[in-house]
């Protein structure tokens, strides 16, 4: 009877989260301008008004350039970051890493007044490079995270026969680490981009004035009047943030197997 109770209170709180995020998908195609039940009918217009709305678009354009940027720098520093701790006896390592890691326990609102004011200390006007920099330091702990979980558990035994084979450090790393570590990278690759994509608290302060992300673009178009087409924006929103990493864990999973096979 216990165990029936934790199962119903467990249901009803994942209802009370989840509810509200599908009530948003089903909106997106009501055929009528207004968000209210019961629908009038099933339609994509709202999603065919959204592809012709060129701020959505420009913001779309400024997510996707900014999350690949992201990730990338993200995902090159994660993996000589986690290199240098995990196989190389580094000086402070324990400190260093504790550092690399701090940006996940600062609260996100924290750690984006800390730097704008910083910049303004410096008397740095805010660009879109410092806000490409500020998604690094954010993202950048969870690659570290999630490549060293997998880089603890490749023996390095691979690396020491392929360089007594003749291989350079450089080599070794090219044809027997970094095709191990792939599924991490890859998983790490696709994370940094999601929480890019999907930022908007550091990204309100940081953006330049004229740089709006979808995140930003969807709290703009709320501040003045609740649209359809924000529904239909949402829905996209959700199947790419969460639809994005199942696949990409799907994959890296099957990378992992075929390697491990």
């Amino acid at each position: 009877m216990g165990w029936q109770l934790i199962r119903a209170y467990t249901l009803l709180v994942y209802l009370f989260m989840f509810l509200p995020v599908a009530v948003v998908v089903l909106l997106s195609f009501n055929a009528s301008q207004f968000g209210s039940f019961p629908m009038t009918g099933f339609s994509f217009r709202w999603f065919v008004e959204l592809a012709g709305n060129d701020a959505i678009l420009r913001a779309f354009q400024t997510s996707i350039i900014l999350g690949a940027l992201t990730a990338l720098i993200s995902t090159t520093l994660g993996v000589l970051a986690s290199l240098a701790l995990v196989r190389y006896e580094v000086p402070g390592r324990n400190l260093i890493s504790t550092l690399l890691i701090a940006p996940i326990l600062v609260p996100e609102v924290v750690l984006a007044v800390a730097l704008l004011l910083f910049l303004n200390f410096l008397s740095i006007n805010k660009s879109f490079f410092l806000l490409l920099m500020g998604h690094v330091i954010f993202t950048l702990p969870f690659v570290i995270l999630v490549v060293q979980a997998r880089l603890v558990g490749i023996r390095r035994d691979y690396e020491e026969a392929a360089l007594s084979l003749g291989a350079s450090p450089v080599q070794a790393f090219f044809q027997i680490t970094l095709p191990l570590l792939a599924p991490a990278v890859f998983a790490g690759m696709l994370f940094a981009f999601t929480i890019s994509f999907d930022d908007i608290t550091g990204t309100l302060f940081w953006k330049p004035g004229g740089v709006e992300t979808v995140p930003t673009q969807i709290f703009a178009m709320l501040r003045n009047s609740i649209s359809p087409e924000i529904n239909a924006l949402g829905t996209v929103m959700i199947f790419l943030t969460v639809g994005l990493p199942l696949i990409g864990l799907a994959i890296a999973r099957r990378m992992a197997m075929q390697r491990g096979g």
